[in-house]
């Protein structure tokens, strides 16, 4: 749970990585689907299950199977899917598109929403059964400007990232450049700082990032 930016996926990612689950990370976006299509791209679909489905195929929980999937923007999910989703989750079985026969998955699920997902079950726009299922274990990413010490390390950690994309030698950033990151309140949370970061080498010059260098958004 956490604003946009806060790093929701790399914490997903790493949790992954250090599980022993042998199977892929697979992360997929609810609220980049269409309505129509995010049945069959989470549980699959059989050849001729509707129109255009030429061949069987597996969906995103297959794909995923013996590893983590990553379900972003949850609370962006149709209330139909919802309802197919609580299923897989109390019977660890999907059925595809156009198929009657259920088929066993394991897979360790992990959601993310940038919303209250409590008040969206008051709300009316969110099952609150589901909400339960997947209240297990969670984890709040607090917004960067809530872990300004944080920022120095970050910015040290992308200056380095896009210096060797960049062909750079060694890139410092000058008092007045390390002072205005800390203490601007990143809206973006960690995504708008990377960005930052990347834009402030690309025109620094002589290897020393100017606050002058910094395209900070103007908040207040």
């Amino acid at each position: 749970i956490g604003e946009t930016g806060t790093g929701k996926e790399l914490v997903a990612r790493h949790i992954h990585e250090v599980s022993g689950r042998s199977g892929p990370f697979v992360a997929v976006n609810c609220g980049a689907l269409s309505e129509s299509l995010i049945d069959a791209e989470l549980f699959g679909h059989e050849a001729g299950a509707y129109t255009g489905a030429t061949h069987a195929r597996a969906g995103w929980f297959e794909a995923a199977r013996g590893g983590t999937l990553f379900l972003d923007e949850i609370g962006d999910m149709p209330a139909p899917l919802q309802v197919k989703l609580l299923r897989v989750l109390q019977e660890r079985q999907v059925v595809r598109l156009g198929s009657r026969v259920p088929l066993p998955v394991d897979v360790r699920l992990i959601a993310a929403t940038n919303v209250d997902l409590w008040r969206a079950v008051q709300a009316g726009r969110f099952r609150s059964d589901l909400f339960y299922r997947l209240h297990v274990a969670p984890i709040t990413l607090p917004p960067l400007r809530e872990r300004r010490g944080d920022i120095p390390s970050l910015v040290a950690h992308f200056a380095d990232v896009y210096r060797k994309k960049l062909s750079m030698d060694e890139v410092r950033f000058s008092p007045q450049a390390e002072s205005a990151l800390v203490e601007y309140d990143w809206p973006g949370n960690i995504r708008e700082l990377e960005n930052v970061v990347h834009y402030a080498l690309i025109v620094s010059r002589d290897g020393c990032v100017a606050v002058d260098d910094l395209r900070l958004i103007a908040t207040g």
